[in-house]
């Protein structure tokens, strides 16, 4: 499992489109979370963390690994 803090997402459309992004990026199996409250994303599966840092970013947003 991997955890992201995501900023810049204000709403639900916002965490729709992180949560696409994400679940794109190969090796994840599934997009447990994304939370715009906690600013933070869980994802399940494989993936490179840097592709999914990578995979918000280029949806507009900023992310970083934390676990």
């Amino acid at each position: 499992m991997t955890k992201l803090k995501v900023t810049g997402m204000t709403c639900g459309h916002c965490a729709k489109g992180v949560t696409n992004a994400l679940a794109a990026v190969p090796g994840v199996d599934k997009v447990v979370e994304v939370s715009v409250e906690r600013g933070e994303a869980i994802v399940e599966g494989s993936a490179d963390p840097a592709a999914l840092v990578i995979a918000v970013q280029e949806d507009g947003y900023q992310a970083e690994v934390v676990s």
